[in-house]
């Protein structure tokens, strides 16, 4: 049994370092955004490089999240975290001296795949090392901090590409991985699940990630008319019914598929898959909105963004605790639908747009959405499948989230009708924009419909989430199975 005390100087620098690496991939989930202006311009970037500069990333990440937390199982939590925080650390590093776009990408994409072992591993160190009369608490106090950082995380990026430019928002991980990993060896006491449980599914996840990525491709090209697009259309498709098939003949899946039997988890994931395509489309064209239309900084359109992040860090455990008493089907309900009421009111975001006037209320509206949504999102999730899948759930529903994202970034601007250029002519970018907001609404209704329809009160003693405060945009929130401390059971 774990029996770490929190209020050891052990249990600070266990909170410490497990903040700390997770801090370098919600950073890097949030700044980069605010980069791509600055990133195109100095690397003569167009709009689809700049689409791969995100979901590179998010494919790895997407793609491998759920492998990453068996290997933890299997060889040891702090092993693979200090592997992922090095290796995201190295990627950075290669991200931050690319001489060209290509070059960028291709680091982008190791960086997700650093961020898939690091990711579940940060929590999953918390759940392992802390005796279980902290473990609640520190899980708090970690996405509390977590919450903090994804607040900070624009403005920081912001500044930094105002600042020393825009190449210090991947080298800034560099030193803050060297402090991580020493604090993990030294401080850290190893885990695992042991041999049994630690099951892994390469091929599983190799087949995703390619799915994943040809898909995307796909979409992203699509404008071209060219014959390699239809090929790489087909053949992620291809990779996904190969997916499919594997995960449902292999004795130790990656992703079970059984678990998709719960009506209601089936149901919260196509809840989660309209909501979070809507916030990734969202949150990419916005900042490039403000850059290149409004003609904001990269600082004032990072700050700009806040509004939402610390709605979230403020109120989501109140809407959580709200939701354990009404239930989470009004909430799932009414969240998309004011979600996209902020995003229908940023249509007013155009030249000479005032902050006070037009920016600020949009995202006040989408912020109290999301606050309205999250939370109840991951408690029904949790509470559609037995409790020793918990870990499990979590993660495909995170795993989810970020396809939904790079789904949205790789289709709302070919939907959207942006040309490659369009980011460099800030007249069509605004009209591109607007017919992309309209996009966004109208996915964020279905989610809204689907969750009125489909979302039921869960079973009394159902397994409730421990990530109460929680400050990201991007994805919903991990959780781990308390009983054996992973984060992907």
């Amino acid at each position: 049994m774990p029996d770490v005390r929190l209020a050891s100087p052990q249990g600070r620098w266990i909170l410490f370092t497990t903040v700390l690496g997770s801090g370098m991939a919600l950073l890097d989930s949030t700044v980069v955004n605010v980069a791509l202006p600055r990133i195109g311009e100095d690397l003569d970037a167009d709009l689809a490089a700049l689409q791969w500069t995100v979901n590179a990333y998010l494919v790895t990440l997407a793609g491998l999240i759920l492998l990453g937390g068996a290997l933890g199982d299997r060889f040891g939590r702090r092993r693979v975290f200090v592997v992922g925080v090095l290796w995201f650390a190295a990627a950075s590093l290669l991200c931050g001296i690319a001489p060209n776009e290509g070059v960028l990408i291709a680091a982008r994409a190791l960086q997700g795949a650093g961020g898939a072992l690091l990711t579940p591993g940060s929590l999953a160190l918390i759940q392992a090392s802390f005796h279980p009369d902290d473990r609640g608490r520190a899980v708090g106090l970690w996405s509390g901090f977590g919450g903090i950082g994804a607040a900070v995380g624009p403005f920081l990026g912001g500044w930094l590409v105002d600042g020393p430019g825009w190449r210090w928002v991947f080298l800034i991980n560099v030193p803050l991985a060297l402090l991580c990993a020493p604090v993990a060896l030294r401080h850290v006491p190893e885990s695992s699940g042991g041999p049994a449980e630690g099951r892994f599914d390469v091929f599983g996840a190799a087949l995703g990630a390619v799915a994943l990525a040809l898909v995307t491709y796909a979409l992203i090209g699509a404008g071209d008319g060219s014959p390699l697009v239809v090929v790489s259309a087909v053949a992620g498709l291809a990779a996904a019914v190969g997916f499919v098939l594997v995960e449902k003949r292999r004795p130790g899946p990656m992703m079970p598929l059984g678990i998709f039997a719960s009506r209601q988890f089936s149901a919260v994931n196509g809840v989660t898959l309209c909501v979070y395509a809507a916030f990734g489309g969202f949150f990419f064209l916005a900042a490039l909105q403000l850059q290149v239309v409004v003609g904001w900084s990269a600082l004032a359109a990072g700050t700009a963004l806040l509004p939402t992040t610390a709605l979230m860090l403020l109120l989501s455990a109140r809407s959580g605790e709200l939701a354990d008493r009404i239930g989470p089907r009004l909430p799932l309900t009414v969240g998309p639908l004011l979600c996209a009421a902020g995003v229908l009111m940023m249509l007013r975001v155009g030249p000479g747009a005032s902050y006070a006037a037009d920016v600020l209320p949009a995202l006040l509206v989408l912020g109290l959405g999301m606050v309205a949504l999250v939370a109840p999102l991951t408690a029904s999730v949790l509470a559609s499948v037995d409790v020793a899948r918990a870990g499990l759930a979590s993660g495909v529903n995170n795993a989810a989230a970020r396809a939904a994202g790079l789904l949205a970034v790789a289709a709302l601007p070919l939907l959207a009708g942006m040309g490659p250029e369009a980011f460099r002519q800030p007249e069509r970018f605004d009209a591109a924009f607007d017919r992309a907001m309209l996009l966004c609404a109208g996915i964020l209704v279905i989610g809204a419909l689907l969750a009125a329809a489909t979302v039921r009160r869960p079973a009394p003693g159902c397994r409730r989430p421990e990530c109460r405060t929680h400050g990201s945009v991007a994805v919903p929130p991990l959780e781990a199975d308390p009983r054996r401390g992973s984060s992907i059971a």
